[in-house]
């Protein structure tokens, strides 16, 4: 597929945007799994920020709610840029795999190491298959957007 040559910043941008859909994506898979199995949402992307950024505690339970919904859409949405990056160099079935493999497994190294998610060695292999189900559908969904928005280009 030969695409004409655009810049890094309108690529990044596109890639923003994709991101954006493919969270939302998985915010309603998540959402639906959630209700579905009864099961509140995951707070370890947020516990991972707080974390890092040397957060402690929160003033309110809704300035945490706030805090995680801010971390898991400003989180998705930058890794479309990685998307997008990968799309310039990469087919799109090839750049959607890497990036795949690239978000899933540092998931799979960061939330252990910051201490806020077991190893996925330790979760059962009905978690990992959902876990991976959600990565999927925002990894396809943010793939399918980049390429929507890269053909009008």
């Amino acid at each position: 597929m030969s695409r004409k040559p655009n810049g890094i910043p309108s690529t990044i941008g596109r890639g923003l945007a994709a991101g954006l859909a493919g969270t939302a994506a998985m915010t309603v898979s998540s959402t639906i799994e959630q209700k579905l199995r009864g099961r509140p949402a995951s707070t370890a992307p947020a516990d991972a920020a707080a974390k890092v950024l040397g957060i402690h505690s929160f003033p309110s339970e809704g300035a945490k709610n706030a805090f995680s919904n801010a971390v898991h859409w400003s989180y998705g949405t930058g890794w479309g840029a990685v998307r997008a990056l990968l799309g310039r160099k990469l087919s799109p079935g090839a750049a959607s795999a890497t990036h795949l493999a690239a978000l899933w497994g540092s998931e799979q190294v960061m939330l252990p190491a910051l201490e806020v998610a077991p190893p996925v060695t330790m979760w059962g292999r009905e978690e990992v298959a959902i876990d991976t189900f959600h990565h999927l559908v925002y990894v396809t969904a943010t793939g399918i957007s980049y390429e929507l928005l890269s053909a009008r280009h």
